[in-house]
């Protein structure tokens, strides 16, 4: 191959599959020797130029995971406490990533080191360092608006492995065995495809128990094998984008996905916005991110939501709804109003919550939206 033809990408993170920025020079330069950076989904990485000094640039990002605190770095254990990543044949010069350690007459063969926290560390991490004389009982206390799940236990290597096959993944998916899926996930990541088939179901109530029954496996899946989830939500992605395929049970399975670990892929959800515009696709649109603001409604504030407002106001009942169960659930006081004339609004709908059917109406959407947009605006008690 022309050395001008080498293969080059933009460096990503290897838990949530997002683009990561350029290392920088920490804030205070202290005695580190790496540069390193931040990415949205929490992970915190490391450069080495070289390729020489890896075990350094981990120790790096760890204690920059714990915000400088090297007593709680020392104290953590990998796989429990952390997981970790690399990319390799990274160009500190081009910020790129190249296929081959030689470019262009000369050797590429840095390394960007990734790390990152569970969640519960990575709140205590926070804690300890804006307040180091709080006591352990307040720094461990869970947040209250995340239910994230606990790290999966570490299966034994030696272990025979199961090969996963459509007819054993259908029966499971279809009596929504979540541990057997799971275990057979961990065994063999080609049931995450075969769950992802059977999302072309001409049955509307079977896609979306399937979309549920992937959500919950990939979270905890997730716990040790981010990557996979990631690169699950890339394909699903890339398939709503043929136009000359069916896009069944996609965007409910992206927004389960999402929704179970909003904490890693959240930073997915803006994506969901561009199916917006198109009417096969909008209530799937719509509920995705509803789900995903039931736990982490910051998430899709962070999103240009408001292009979603009009939907309020739409003929369909369908479109009404599922408009105003997300809004509600982001406060969205800029249509407060609009939610308000439709209190009266009896037209019915179904909504699909944890893959069963929910029959509602747009008036009982509305009261719903208008009770979190008045809570939202009680003060918050120190």
């Amino acid at each position: 191959m022309a050395k001008d033809a080498q293969i080059k990408v933009s460096p990503w993170c290897p838990f949530c599959g997002q683009d990561v920025g350029r290392p920088r020079e920490p804030v205070q330069r202290k005695l580190d020797e790496f540069t390193m950076g931040e990415c949205q989904c929490g992970a915190t990485y490391t450069c080495d130029p070289t390729g020489f000094n890896v075990g350094a640039a981990m120790v790096e990002a760890i204690v920059h995971a714990c915000d400088d605190n090297w007593d709680l770095a020392w104290e953590l254990l990998p796989d429990e406490d952390y997981l970790t990543g690399r990319i390799d044949n990274y160009d500190e010069q081009t910020h790129q990533v190249y296929e081959t350690k030689n470019v262009d007459g000369r050797k590429v063969a840095g390394v960007l080191y990734f790390v990152r926290l569970n969640r519960e560390l990575a709140a205590l991490a926070k804690r300890l360092h804006t307040d180091k004389n709080a006591k352990d009982s307040t720094l461990l206390e869970e947040d209250p608006a995340n239910d994230l799940p606990a790290m999966e236990s570490a299966r034994d290597p030696k272990r025979k492995k199961k090969r996963a096959d459509k007819t054993t993944v259908t029966q499971m998916a279809k009596t929504q065995d979540i541990d057997g899926l799971v275990d057979l996930a961990f065994d063999d990541l080609k049931t995450l495809r075969f769950i992802q088939r059977l999302l072309y179901d001409p049955d509307e109530s079977n896609r979306w128990q399937y979309a549920h029954v992937l959500g919950q496996v990939c979270r905890r899946l997730s716990t040790r094998k981010p990557g996979a989830v990631s690169d699950l939500l890339h394909r699903l992605f890339e398939a709503c984008s043929d136009s000359a395929a069916a896009h069944w049970g996609l965007l409910e399975s992206i927004g389960s996905i999402i929704a179970a670990r909003a904490d890693i892929y959240g930073g997915f959800a803006r994506h969901l916005l561009m199916h917006r515009g198109v009417p096969t696709t909008r209530v799937q649109v719509l509920w995705a991110l509803g789900t995903i603001a039931e736990k982490r409604p910051d998430i899709v504030r962070a999103t240009p939501f408001y292009s979603l407002f009009p939907f309020v106001t739409h003929s369909e009942p369908i479109t009404r709804g599922h408009a105003v169960r997300l809004l509600g659930r982001i406060a969205a006081t800029e249509v407060e109003s609009e939610i308000e004339k439709l209190t009266g609004d009896e037209a019915e709908l179904t909504i699909y919550e944890q893959g069963q059917p929910v029959r509602t109406t747009v008036a009982e959407l509305a009261r719903e939206a208008l009770a979190h947009l008045h809570r939202s605006k009680e003060p918050k008690n120190d």
